[in-house]
């Protein structure tokens, strides 16, 4: 599976970004999909999943309320947009996709089996 994520960029605080995922490789509809992000300086953590029918998603705490993930099976694309941007939020964010073999955590990055390559994402005060 080969995964683009594009979409990232600088905005100021309380603006709103739309990241996407493109898929491509394998049947889409059969992965579980995940957004993750690395601050500057600190370890990869999760941000949000979505189920493989989009039925159910689930979030982190710091991105609830503000953060939508979403996917387009038709499209093989998954997305997130990003609303009430924060200072915070800066850095490089990953989709990710698993749930195709072996154990699987919708919240740890080492059960996801294919990743993108990262797109930045800075928010200015």
């Amino acid at each position: 599976v080969q995964l683009q994520a594009s979409g990232g960029g600088s905005v100021q605080a309380g603006g709103s970004l739309r990241l996407s995922c493109a898929a491509s490789g394998r049947t889409f509809s059969s992965l579980s999909m995940g957004w993750f992000r690395q601050p500057p300086g600190k370890e990869r953590e999760f941000v949000a999943n979505i189920n493989r029918a989009g039925s159910s998603t689930y979030y982190a705490d710091s991105v609830k309320g503000r953060f939508t993930i979403s996917r387009d099976n038709a499209k093989s694309t998954a997305y997130l947009q990003m609303n009430s941007l924060k200072p915070e939020d800066t850095a490089v964010y990953y989709c990710a996709a698993g749930g195709d073999g072996g154990a699987f955590s919708r919240t740890r990055p080492s059960t996801y089996n294919y990743w993108g390559q990262g797109t930045q994402v800075t928010v200015s005060s």
